[in-house]
């Protein structure tokens, strides 16, 4: 049986710690990097490993999960966010898995929990992640907190969730949103020499919006996949009021730019009555007359 290791890298999850490091205290070794944290975590941890690096915690979080990838000892390695957690069934897949791997990595489904519901649409499930691969086989690049191991080989696919307790407060979203993801993203998009339109300030939002609840199906989530959307909406106006910042809060002129707002809100408005009668008439059994009762809806004005 090959051996495994569990890595992680940490910073301040005194409250998560115990019950990640208990669910893969199964494994052969557990690896951990912590960005200096100020709680309890080392204190914890040190009750289920004494492979712990203590550095400083870059705002590119990658890098640490980096150098626990490359501190890691077993012939395969699983790596998790503290606020993960490895159910029995999905130890028992990876252990039968490891016995006759057929691939050099695994992408595992992850179940997100946030504001305590399984969230199934809006983009957050299956949320595919490559967490699973042989060692010295993969790495992280370390440019974008969205990115995924780079895999030297082909990967699989595991049947059972990763458990993953996101976002438990509207606080613990809003911070990350501001502190992390939107730094995250403005820095990839800087770097990639992009400039913000001033209309981007509308199309930004709504197009985030249009994607998660319609798209992506958030709606299908109830009053969860509506907030979640808004919230990722907001996100994306947050995005683009720091790449203006960038920019010197570059001004318009307010009467040729409400014209140009004002056309760019009605479009918008288009949009959303698209994917709502779409989502309203052939969300359901799509047929023939629904079909054709959505084209005549569409060309109704909206008045009738």
């Amino acid at each position: 049986m090959p051996t495994l290791s569990v890595i992680l890298a940490t910073y301040n999850e005194e409250k998560n710690i115990k019950d990640c490091l208990e669910s893969v205290k199964w494994a052969d070794e557990i690896v951990i990097v912590d960005g200096s944290s100020v709680d309890k975590t080392v204190e914890i941890a040190k009750k289920y490993t004494n492979k712990i690096f203590v550095r400083e915690n870059p705002l590119m979080f990658h890098i640490n999960k980096q150098i626990a990838i490359e501190k890691a000892t077993g012939e395969w390695i699983l790596y998790l966010d503290a606020d993960e957690r490895v159910a029995k069934e999905l130890k028992e897949e990876i252990l039968s898995t490891l016995k006759k791997p057929a691939f050099t990595g695994y992408w595992i489904p992850r179940r997100n929990i946030i504001f305590g519901k399984w969230i199934k649409h809006a983009g957050w499930y299956p949320d595919f992640q490559l967490r699973l691969f042989k060692n010295g086989k993969a790495y992280l690049p370390c440019k974008s907190v969205h990115e995924q191991p780079v895999l030297k080989g082909k990967a699989g696919y595991l049947k059972t969730d990763l458990i993953h307790f996101n976002y438990r407060t509207v606080a613990q979203f809003v911070r990350k949103l501001n502190e992390l993801y939107t730094e995250n993203d403005k820095n990839v998009f800087l770097a990639q020499g992009k400039k913000v339109s001033p209309l981007d300030a509308i199309r930004f939002p709504k197009n985030e919006f249009l994607k998660r609840f319609f798209r992506e199906e958030g709606y299908k989530d109830g009053l969860h996949g509506l907030v979640l959307s808004l919230l990722q909406s907001f996100s994306a106006l947050v995005l683009f009021a720091k790449l203006w910042e960038e920019q010197g809060f570059k001004e318009e002129q307010a009467p040729s730019f409400f014209k140009k707002a004002v056309s760019e809100f009605k479009k918008s408005f288009q949009e959303f009555r698209y994917w709502s009668l779409k989502t309203e008439i052939l969300g359901k059994d799509k047929n023939f007359l629904r079909e054709l009762w959505f084209k005549i809806k569409l060309k109704v004005p909206l008045i009738l």
